[in-house]
This record gives C-alpha cells, structure tokens and sequence, in this order.
C-alpha cells in the first residue's frame, strides 16, 4: 500500500529491490492483454504501476480481475 509522504514529492512504498520504504512514481495505465491484433481492442485492461525512484524497479497490478 502506497503512503504519502509529505517530506518527500510523492508516494512512498516498500520496494522489493531496495527492501525498504522508497519514493515510487505511481500511475494506473490501460494495457493490451490479446497477443493477436483482430482482439487487441477487446482486451484491454486497467493495470496500477509503481515504478521506484530509487532503483527504477517496475510493479505492474491488475485491477480489474473479471
């Protein structure tokens, strides 16, 4: 779970790489999820992205899980 933390410009989350709490980049990005082209429209899904400011470690989430 992200926090904000008002020391810093942004949210802070536990990253895995740096295995602490570290600033994080956060944003929620519509992804394909069909490998062919002619369903490419039909599967497109809202995943939340954490990327650290530390390392630049990348977390990708589903949030729609239908």
């Amino acid at each position: 779970m992200s926090v904000r933390d008002d020391t810093s410009d942004g949210m802070t989350e536990e990253c895995e790489e740096c295995r602490r709490e570290t600033p994080h980049e956060v944003s929620v990005e519509i992804l394909t999820e069909s490998a062919t082209p002619e369903n490419a429209e039909y599967s497109r899904e809202p995943y939340r992205v954490s990327e650290c400011r530390v390392c630049g470690a990348r977390t990708v989430l589903r949030m729609n899980n239908a």
